[in-house]
């Protein structure tokens, strides 16, 4: 690396999707609008699950801490990109993108864990219902969430202390909406050959992992559904299943799309298009998803509101 390379930079420019002045107000009239959503949507399943006693169960206790996630995840990105449309200003300072990258993997990483250990708290419930008590009882499903929190730290702690060691140069332009790791690191004028090979260790052992670990766990919960005598347990096995499985494929075909197609779209606006999707709209479909199809959710909700009228 040249010498005359090492400067410390003190901000980036965060590109997002248009530089048109003219569609600046329906971009930000949108993603406001979206945000209130998934917001409110999230917050509305953490208190119904909260002021239910029925809810109290290791299945909506997950489901709450998915919610609470999804609106830290969408937090981390959204209200910085509404200021910058607002004041006109694509800056973010160079702290500020480093500790925006932090909580972006903190939450986008608990995403990842915490849909795979839903996952197995559907097949327990499933495939040995009779021990689904003393195998999920309320310790386990603490020391689960906790390890999901502390792996999550950790990981988004590792790669932001790796790329805070990076040079940069004059090249400061995010062609993103927030600061995103791959975006980040491909800016950088030092080496970053350790940077991508901790990227593609955590995409094979942390996202694929977990991945599979769903998948194999809806095998077997398939496997024993079809196996049930009675039509009627095999509809209500399914129907706790059609809402996770539908919240997994949005999440990882969405999430690993972008990261596996990174490479060819860092010129373009295309990456940050396509981020969207499991950045914004996932977390806001979730509580439409899990609400509308949950008769348990739908009543905790009507006594919710009916209770403040």
């Amino acid at each position: 690396m040249e010498p005359g390379n090492d400067t410390q930079i003190s901000e980036f420019l965060l590109l997002g999707f248009s530089e048109e002045p003219e569609l600046q107000p329906l971009i930000f009239g949108l993603f406001l609008s979206m945000y209130l959503i998934t917001v409110c949507g999230n917050l509305l399943i953490i208190l119904a699950t909260i002021s239910d006693s029925h809810l109290h169960t290791p299945m909506y206790f997950f489901l709450s801490n998915l919610s609470f996630v999804d609106i830290c995840f969408i937090s981390t990105t959204i209200p910085k990109m509404l200021v910058n449309i607002q004041t006109q200003s694509k800056v973010i300072t160079y702290a500020g993108c480093i500790t925006q990258m932090f909580f972006f993997l903190v939450f986008v990483m608990l995403d990842d864990f915490l849909l795979t250990v839903m996952a197995y708290d559907r097949y327990v419930a499933i495939c040995h219902p009779l021990h689904y008590t003393v195998i999920v009882n309320p310790w386990l499903c603490g020391k689960l969430v906790l390890a999901s929190w502390i792996m999550s730290f950790l990981y988004s702690l590792l790669q932001s202390l790796m790329t805070s060691q990076l040079s940069f140069c004059t090249h400061v332009e995010i062609p993103h909406f927030f600061c995103e790791l791959n975006q980040i690191i491909h800016l950088a004028c030092s080496d970053t050959f350790l940077n991508d090979m901790v990227i593609y260790f955590a995409a094979v052992f942390l996202s694929f992992g977990p991945l599979t670990a769903i998948l194999y766990t809806y095998c077997k919960i398939l496997s024993s559904i079809f196996t049930t005598p009675s039509a009627q347990g095999r509809h209500k096995a399914f129907s706790t299943c059609v809402s996770h499985l539908l919240v997994v494929s949005l999440f990882y075909c969405t999430s690993l799309g972008v990261y596996l197609s990174a490479d060819a779209t860092l010129s373009s606006h295309s990456s940050a298009t396509a981020s969207v999707m499991y950045t914004v709209v996932t977390p806001m479909l979730n509580p439409f998803i899990y609400s509308l199809r949950n008769k348990d959710i739908k009543r905790a909700l009507k006594i919710l509101f009916l209770g403040k009228l």
